[in-house]
């Protein structure tokens, strides 16, 4: 399984990279803060919403501690997509959240 820092995802979104953030955490941990340009999308509904997903494009993963988000990767490579996992989550994220 690929994994990413919080800090190379900061930085990937300061230089204006273009990523894909899927956040799997419930909506009412995402009311909390979660990072701007990140696509919510519980884990329990991501097999709902392969459809939505284009194979072309990486996604970074990401949950409140890195867990939920291992699971996300896994099943998302399992079928086929280009995954990478948030090590630590937002628990480690230290940059802006709305």
């Amino acid at each position: 399984m690929k994994t990413i820092t919080p800090e190379e995802v900061l930085k990937k979104i300061d230089e204006g990279q273009e990523i894909n953030i899927i956040d799997v955490r419930e909506p009412e941990e995402t009311a909390t803060g979660k990072i701007s340009i990140a696509q919510t999308i519980p884990l329990g509904t991501l097999d709902f919403h392969l459809d939505e997903l284009d194979k072309n494009l990486e996604y970074i993963m990401v949950c409140r501690s890195g867990r939920r988000s291992a699971q996300a990767t896994s099943f998302l490579e399992e079928n086929g997509y280009n995954a990478t996992n948030m090590e630590g989550g937002m628990l480690a994220w230290e940059g802006p959240i709305e």
